[in-house]
């Protein structure tokens, strides 16, 4: 599908992601700015009916003459719905405690806590339509984009929000090692 700016509509998906934020071809997912996919795969996957169909209320926005996304879209217009705004989560249990010692299961943690707090206010993980990503150590995220990419594909699926990676120095919780922040689009 294509927009009228002359872009792709939903091509963030596919496979030859490089996972988060740059691991090597094929990991099938991702998370982070720097990776790629194949361009023109033209599924949606945030349709409340079949891909790419009628129902769709998340269109991804991939224009041609831009690097292709990998475990990303460029842009995600939302057709329909009422938005929910997604506070930071990090790795904390239900006692308060920061769990994992490094950035693949700290992540795991920080996206399993976003995704209950979609699902309490309605959304589902095709809903999400923005990310951000906070990491005290992007190179060690980076180095392991493909373990990263490996957790959202399990957990998430193969649609990719318009997301960043943002590099920072501390998190609130001193231990932790990223936290995510998002928006979705319930319809």
């Amino acid at each position: 599908m294509s927009t009228e700016n002359g872009t792709s509509a939903g091509a963030g998906t596919g496979s030859g992601a490089k996972a988060p934020a740059g691991a090597g071809s094929g990991a099938g997912t991702g998370v982070g700015r720097n990776a790629r996919t194949d361009a023109g795969s033209g599924e949606d996957g945030a349709a409340a009916g079949p891909r790419g169909g009628a129902t769709a209320h998340l269109e991804r926005i991939n224009p041609p003459h831009l690097a292709p996304p990998t475990g990303f879209s460029h842009a995600v217009r939302a057709t329909a719905g009422t938005m929910v705004f997604l506070a930071g989560q990090t790795a904390l249990d239900g006692s308060g405690r920061i769990v994992g010692d490094g950035i693949v299961e700290q992540f795991e943690r920080a996206l399993t806590n976003l995704l209950e707090v979609a699902a309490a206010a309605g959304a589902r993980p095709s809903d999400l339509a923005k990310l951000t990503v906070f990491a005290v150590d992007v190179a060690d995220y980076r180095r392991r984009a493909r373990d990263l990419g490996a957790v959202w594909k399990r957990l998430v699926g193969s649609d990719y929000p318009a997301m960043a990676v943002i590099g920072t120095t501390r998190l609130w919780d001193e231990t932790a090692l990223v936290e995510i922040e998002g928006i979705a689009v319930v319809r």
